[in-house]
């Protein structure tokens, strides 16, 4: 398969990218020093390479995140609001509107974002956060309603936070209670496949449980 893989920079990025990998897949990881996907016309210019060199997209998980916060709902920044619009919202737009024709040419596409707890129970001090998940979750249903019917599907994975093998290593008194561990997710990711588009496609499926 060719799976595209943005913010594969940071540990979830490799743990997705590695996990393909090793399944013989061609894997294209994207991080912010190789395209800008706030630039639009960048991000169509990488579709159009992947065109040119695939012909198709078989998945597209987008892993672009960031977390601000604040000590109370009255102090939010809506600096905060812009930062977190960029990363988590304009950022997803302009990939899935560059890679929908692509996943359409696949016999079993897939279009992955993470999202979290907080987009359904939003916190006080942790608002532009909830809000712009809530939105990103929103933009991704509107492109699984694009998919429907095509073989290709569009889900939303939710964690409460995720946690890597660096992160036990430098607290290893640390439980991270409910957190997702990024070979985990990758493997959530991996067992979309295994499962008919129409049965995955528009739902949030929670790691957390």
């Amino acid at each position: 398969m060719i799976i595209l893989v943005t913010g594969a920079g940071g540990p979830t990025g490799a743990a997705v990218c590695g996990y393909f990998d090793k399944k013989g897949d061609t894997v294209i990881g994207v991080d912010k020093d190789d395209v800008d996907l706030l630039d639009r016309a960048a991000v169509a210019e990488l579709a159009a390479r992947v065109e040119r060199e695939h012909g198709r997209v078989d998945g597209v998980v987008h892993l672009v995140g960031g977390w601000r916060g604040s000590r109370s709902f009255a102090e939010t920044s809506l600096d905060d609001w812009d930062v977190l619009h960029d990363l988590l919202i304009r950022t997803l737009q302009h990939v899935s509107l560059a890679f929908e024709p692509l996943l359409r040419r696949s016999d079993n596409g897939r279009f992955v974002i993470v999202s979290a707890k907080a987009a359904e129970a939003p916190s006080a001090k942790g608002a532009p956060y909830a809000a712009a998940k809530a939105a990103a979750e929103s933009w991704t249903f509107s492109l699984a309603d694009a998919l429907r019917g095509t073989g290709s599907a569009a889900t939303v994975l939710v964690v409460k936070a995720l946690v890597n093998d660096a992160m036990r290593a430098a607290d290893p008194d640390a439980e991270f209670p409910g957190f997702t561990h990024v070979d985990d997710l990758a493997a959530a990711v991996g067992g979309l496949y295994d499962r008919p588009a129409a049965e995955i496609n528009g739902t949030r499926l929670d790691l957390t449980s």
